[in-house]
C-alpha cells in the first residue's frame, strides 16, 4: 500500500499537469474538449480508484504469486527480459478482461465508469472503476507465471502498463501513421469510447493495437462517421460513486423482477444491456437512440459553481497527497477511516455539481466526521505536527465550506433554473 502511495504521490501532478495543457490548448485552438466540470468528475473517479487500490479494497482469488510459485517450470530473473515479458503478457490479460467487460453484463458495470463522459479528454482517463472488488482474471497471467517472472516485475510492471494508456485520451492528437500500425493511438480509442453503431465494441487493445487485428475486434476511425463519446445509457450524474454502481443496480432490479429462474441466473453472463422479454417496455431505461441528437448531461452551470468545483477538487487532492505520503505513520485502522473521509467528500461536492438539495446533507456529514476525528485524536491524523494550526484551518475550510453549500442550494441554483426558464 505505501509503496503504490508514493508512486501516485509522483504521478498525480504529472496528469494534472497535462490535463491543464490539454485545456490550454483546446482553447488556444478553439477546440476546447474539457469542460471544467466534466474534467472535475472524472478526477474525482481517479481520486476514488486510487484510494481504493491504496487502501487493498479488493480480492484476488488466485494471485499471481501463487501461480508461479505452484506452476512455474522455469524461474527468470528481474531483468530486462523478465519485464518484457511481463509486458506483454499484462497487454494480452489486459486485452482479454477489457474485452469481456465490454461484452458480459456483470463485468460490464466495472468498465461503465470508464466510458461515462460524454467527453473525450486526458481527464477521462482517470475515470477507473471502485466497483471492481474481486480480481477474477490472474488467470491470464500464466503465461508470465509458468516462465517463472517474478511477481515483484507484474507488480512493477502493472501499474506503468496502466499509466501508460494515459496519453492516447485526446482529440487533438490525430492518425499517427506508421505507428497506427503497431500502438493503440489516440485515434484506435476514439473508435473504442465513441457509441456510434460502427464503432461500438470494437479496438479493446491497451497498449498493442495488434490483438484486435488478431481477433477481429479493429476498426479504424473512419472520416466520415466522427466519434459520440459516452454510454448508450447515459450516467445523468457526475457522482462518480454512483455511476460506479449503477448498471449493477439495474442488473438486481432486473434479476428480482424477472419472472423465471433461468433468467434470474443468466443476465449477469449474458451480452452486455440485455434484460428479458418485454423489460424495456414494462420497466424503461433512458437509452440514446440517435447519438447525433441528444442533450448532453449537466452542461448548463453558474461560473460560481463551476469554480467551487475545481477548488473542491484541488483541496481533495491535497487530502489525499497526505494521505498518500503518511501511509505507514496514519497506521490501521485509521487508514480507513480517512478513507471513508474523501469518499464521502467526493460524494458530497459531486452531489452539489448535480444540483441536489440533499448535498447539503453529505457536507453535514462530512464536516461532523471531521469534527469527530480532531476531537477524538487532538489533531488530523498527526498533520500538527507539521502545521500547528492546522486544525483551525481544516474546520474553517469545512465552515466555509457548508455555508457555501448552503448559498448554491438557496440562491444559485434557483437563479440558474430562472435563467434556463427565460431563456
Amino acid at each position: 500500500m505505501e509503496e503504490y502511495g508514493k508512486i501516485l504521490i509522483i504521478a498525480t501532478p504529472i496528469f494534472l499537469v497535462l490535463i491543464i495543457i490539454e485545456k490550454i490548448y483546446g482553447i488556444y485552438k478553439k477546440e476546447d474538449t474539457a469542460p471544467l466540470i466534466d474534467s472535475v468528475s472524472s478526477i474525482s473517479s481517479g481520486i476514488t480508484n486510487s484510494v481504493k487500490d491504496v487502501l487493498g479494497l479488493s480480492l484476488t482469488f488466485i494471485s499471481y504469486e501463487w501461480l508461479v510459485s505452484n506452476i512455474a517450470f522455469y524461474h527468470l530473473e528481474a531483468n530486462v527480459l523478465s519485464y518484457c515479458i511481463a509486458f506483454f503478457v499484462i497487454d494480452f490479460y489486459g486485452y482479454w478482461s477489457h474485452r469481456w467487460a465490454h461484452q458480459i453484463n456483470f463485468f460490464w458495470n466495472k468498465h461503465a465508469i470508464h466510458h461515462s463522459s460524454e467527453e473525450f479528454n486526458l481527464a477521462c482517463a482517470l475515470r477507473q472503476p471502485i466497483s471492481s472488488l474481486a480480481n477474477l482474471f490472474t488467470f491470464l497471467l500464466i503465461p508470465a507465471a509458468l516462465l517463472g517472472v517474478p511477481a515483484s516485475v507484474i507488480a512493477i510492471t502493472l501499474p506503468l502498463h496502466l499509466f501508460l494508456q494515459f496519453w492516447y485520451h485526446t482529440k487533438h492528437i490525430k492518425k499517427m501513421g506508421v505507428l497506427e500500425n503497431i500502438l493503440v493511438t489516440p485515434s484506435h480509442h476514439r473508435v473504442h469510447h465513441a457509441i456510434n453503431p460502427e464503432y461500438l465494441d470494437k479496438n479493446h487493445s491497451q497498449i498493442f493495437i495488434f490483438w484486435d487485428k488478431l481477433f477481429g475486434t479493429f476498426q479504424a476511425e473512419l472520416d466520415d462517421v466522427p466519434p459520440v463519446f459516452g454510454i448508450t445509457r447515459p450516467a445523468h450524474t457526475w457522482n462518480p460513486i454512483k455511476i460506479n454502481f449503477q448498471h449493477l443496480t439495474l442488473l438486481i432490479k432486473d434479476a428480482w423482477r424477472a419472472d423465471n429462474w433461468k433468467d434470474k441466473l443468466t443476465i449477469w453472463f449474458k451480452p452486455t444491456g440485455w434484460r428479458p422479454a418485454n423489460f424495456e417496455e414494462k420497466y424503461p431505461v433512458h437509452k440514446i437512440e440517435n447519438v447525433y441528437d441528444f442533450q448532453k448531461y449537466g452542461t448548463q452551470n453558474s461560473q460560481k459553481l463551476i469554480y467551487w468545483s475545481v477548488a473542491q477538487v484541488l483541496i481533495t487532492l491535497l487530502f489525499v497527497t497526505y494521505l498518500f505520503d503518511n501511509i505507514a505513520k496514519i497506521g490501521l485502522p485509521n487508514i480507513f477511516i480517512y478513507g471513508f473521509f474523501i469518499l464521502i467528500t467526493i460524494y458530497s461536492y459531486c452531489e452539489l455539481m448535480d444540483k441536489n438539495k440533499y448535498a447539503i446533507f453529505w457536507e453535514g456529514l462530512r464536516f461532523s466526521i471531521a469534527i469527530a476525528i480532531i476531537t477524538y485524536y487532538g489533531d488530523w491524523f498527526g498533520l500538527n505536527q507539521i502545521f500547528p494550526f492546522s486544525n483551525y484551518i481544516i474546520l474553517g475550510y469545512l465552515s466555509l465550506s457548508f455555508l457555501t453549500y448552503a448559498y448554491f442550494i438557496t440562491k444559485d441554483f434557483k437563479t440558474t433554473q430562472n435563467q434556463l426558464i427565460n431563456s
